[in-house]
């Protein structure tokens, strides 16, 4: 049963990388284009 919980922390590791990558693209535009959302 060790691996579920292997499993469930990559899963949980990946999925905060990607919140994480999420909310600095809505913090700062990652682009030099103006981005529509920002204030």
């Amino acid at each position: 049963m060790w691996y579920f919980t292997w499993i469930l922390g990559v899963l949980l590791a990946l999925a905060l990388g990607v919140i994480n990558v999420m909310w600095l693209e809505t913090e700062r535009c990652l682009d030099d284009e103006i981005c529509e959302g920002a204030d």
